[in-house]
């Protein structure tokens, strides 16, 4: 049978309608309000003459409304799209254009922005704002709350299926953003559940699934979502959880506060934390140590989209010995593709890459996209079979390059990430290979090198990059980020604290501290910046 968004969600809050579903700083929603705003939402998006596979922007920061539109859209078979809300004006002008957007949701404090765009955009119509007081709407401008009055009587809503599409725009950090096509019944199976964890089979049926809330003894948790509402990690931890009858906890602030973090854990009662690596991960463990918070409802605290270093696991650890911490692993391209927990003691032996157990569908493919086999230490492909996305929007180059078909007759997605799949059956991550750095004709990911520069005790946070040298062609470049109040490293000392988890020949040869490591607003690395940052650096050296 085929899943679909709109039909779990209407069929969760038909059986739990007075349940709280979505917590965001001062507004509440239970399910039956969540399910009510967002049908008469979709009434009005219709009765603009929008509807089946008509792409609609969502541009704001988080907020339950933000959740309402997203569902809204899924009702009458639209496709949401994440706007990054840091994007200035020409990149605003090509995410809009690229995703053929015919009307956008927004907060008023990006009218301006938009004016400035809208004129080169034909195809973009329809303006609907949230009603927060943030800034002037443009003209014409339609109200959301208005909008949600918008009697459903008579309305005809559009047949939905498993086919209908979901998009995910990637966060372009190392080129520009593109779309990712999902059908909703893959993306739901590979993403929000669909699939036993244990088991790694499809749950039976929708009913089964969104009647999972009303078993005896079923668990209910409320969750912390820390990423931003525009990142896909966000939009699947919360779906997920409102799939499964829980309540989803969110900041409304406009920008991370670790202090914050920990207050709603303690207000809100948060069972389980989802974050993203160590630039959420590291700043909340001071503010932890530092603060005087009872967390004791929490349980598990997991990072999605970025992996924690295993140093900072080791230390949760500590602090929080009845908490599980673990790492899921998976990207826009290939939804999940396995996971660890993390077990005290590990550190040092799962530096230069985290462990995996894959998920079902996940394997390591050669570079003539043979399947290298458990046990095999050649470095590979990480790819994923099974259900995973379609194409990427409009670009017929970059889906045959990523989506492939090999010699065991199966569709693969090739996400660029290497790995090497061990005798165990755990697979070992090594990095985004388009990011590998090639000295002296070793081979390099950052990613591992990161992991143990982070273990210097004065280093709060690093990006690596390779960086032009005569001899070797490249060498390791570390930019870091100091801790507060920490005096400045050598590059001899980061060595020697790296000497211990990683080989000699991956240690940086070149060190450059930053007042600031730019990342997103989820956490993910910005290395186009820091490569950038890297040659400046050595231009005025």
């Amino acid at each position: 049978m085929e899943f679909n968004v709109a039909d779990l969600i209407e069929r969760v809050a038909a059986n739990i309608p007075d349940r709280e579903a979505v917590v965001c700083g001062q507004q509440r929603a239970t399910y039956g309000e969540l399910q009510h705003d967002s049908c008469h939402f979709a009434a009005f998006l219709l009765e603009q003459g929008l509807g089946k596979g008509d792409h609609i922007a969502i541009y704001g920061h988080n907020s339950i409304e933000w959740v309402k539109a997203m569902l809204a859209c899924y009702q009458i078979g639209a496709v949401p799209i994440n706007i990054n809300y840091r994007y200035v004006e020409n990149e605003l002008q090509y995410i809009f254009d690229d995703a053929d957007i015919k009307a956008v949701i927004y907060q008023p404090m990006f009218a301006g922005r938009l004016a400035n765009i809208k004129g080169e955009l034909p195809l973009l119509k329809h303006f609907i704002h949230f009603d927060d007081n943030s800034g002037t709407p443009l003209p014409g401008s339609h109200s959301f709350s208005e909008a949600c009055l918008t009697p459903v009587e008579g309305v005809v809503f559009p047949s939905r299926s498993g086919q209908d599409i979901y998009v995910l725009y990637t966060g372009g950090t190392t080129g520009m953003p593109k779309g990712v096509v999902w059908h909703q019944h893959d993306v739901i199976m590979s993403l929000g559940g669909g699939v036993d964890m244990q088991s790694q089979e499809p749950i039976d049926s929708p009913e089964a699934m969104a009647d999972r809330c009303l078993q005896e003894n079923a668990l209910y948790m409320r969750s912390l979502q820390m990423a931003p509402l525009m990142h896909g990690a966000a939009q699947w931890g919360v779906l997920r959880a409102l799939f499964e009858g829980h309540t989803v906890v969110m900041s409304d602030k406009q920008s991370f506060d670790p202090d914050e973090v920990w207050q709603l854990v303690q207000d809100e009662k948060v069972n389980v934390i989802l974050a993203t690596g160590d630039a959420m991960a590291r700043p909340m463990l001071d503010a932890l140590e530092n603060g005087d918070y009872d967390v004791s409802s929490l349980f598990v605290f997991a990072s999605s989209a970025a992996v924690f270093s295993p140093v900072l696991k080791d230390r949760y650890s500590e602090i929080l010995p009845n908490v599980i911490i673990m790492d899921n692993i998976g990207s826009s391209e290939s939804g999940y593709t396995g996971a660890t927990v993390h077990e005290q003691g590990k550190a040092e032996t799962d530096v230069g890459g985290p462990r995996v157990n894959p998920g079902k569908g996940t394997i390591v493919l050669d570079e003539n996209h043979e399947i290298i086999p458990p046990g095999d230490q050649r470095q590979g492909f990480l790819a994923k079979g099974g259900f995973i996305p379609q194409a990427y929007y409009k670009d017929k180059e970059k889906t045959a390059r990523t989506f492939i078909t090999v010699a065991d007759g199966n569709r693969y997605v090739i996400p660029g990430d290497m790995a090497r799949h061990n005798a165990d059956g755990t697979i070992t991550m090594l990095g985004r290979g388009s990011l590998c750095i090639n000295s002296g004709g070793e081979k390099i990911y950052p990613e591992e090198v990161e992991m143990a520069v982070k273990s210097h005790p004065a280093i709060y946070d690093c990006l690596v990059v390779g960086t032009p040298d005569e001899r070797f062609g490249s060498v390791v470049t570390a930019l870091v980020e100091l801790r507060p109040g920490a005096a400045a490293p050598d590059l001899e000392s980061v060595r020697q604290a790296c000497n211990a988890h990683i080989a000699r020949y991956k240690l940086p040869k070149r060190l450059f501290v930053v007042d600031k490591i730019a990342r997103s607003p989820s956490g993910k690395p910005d290395y186009k910046w820091a490569k950038q940052a890297a040659q400046d650096r050595m231009a005025s050296a």
